[in-house]
């Protein structure tokens, strides 16, 4: 008796330079991410001891950064991790990341207008911005039911308004 291997379930291969690659940008991103942090508008700034606005944004980029430089450590001075728990890329997952990298593209370009002046009144870009977000990511990944689409999209797009906008008057 053989034992015979289908080559369509073993998982990827090891990738010594994918996981350098990973780290690299996962390390950019971050200290991107802590850059933009640090440059968030304050109205009010805070009194000595006293949390703002960037206080967690530049605690989470810090944690991101060292966290990306461990990766990268461990991706040069260990070998490649086996993935024979990772699938193979499935069809159309490479399309689905390079339209989310799309959609939320159009998400940040149309939410840094601002608001918009349409017949005389100013209307806010970001709520209707982060709906369409919403609802596109999941059209994209697979939702049809209308009704629950609309109204989650809705829901958490209030959320995150009346959260950050209203209750922590962080400017969206």
């Amino acid at each position: 008796m053989t034992d015979v291997v289908d080559t369509d379930l073993r998982g990827a291969a090891p990738s010594r330079s994918l996981e350098v690659v990973f780290a690299a940008v996962a390390l950019a991103v971050a200290a991107g991410y802590l850059l933009l942090a640090t440059q968030i508008p304050l109205r009010r700034e805070a009194a000595p001891g006293q949390i703002d606005a960037r206080f967690w944004p530049t605690v989470i980029g810090v944690a991101a950064v060292a966290t990306a430089i461990v990766l990268l450590v461990v991706a040069l001075t260990r070998p490649a991790p086996t993935r024979d728990d990772v699938e193979r890329i499935q069809p159309g997952g490479v399309l689905r990341v390079v339209l989310t990298i799309v959609i939320v593209g159009a998400f940040i370009a149309v939410w840094s207008l601002g608001s918009v002046v349409l017949f005389g009144y100013r209307i806010e870009v970001f709520p209707i911005a982060a709906g369409l977000l919403m609802a596109g990511l999941m059209l994209l990944y697979g939702h049809r039911r209308w009704l629950s689409l609309v109204i989650y999209s809705a829901a958490v797009t209030a959320f995150v308004y009346v959260v950050f906008g209203m209750l922590l008057r962080i400017p969206l």
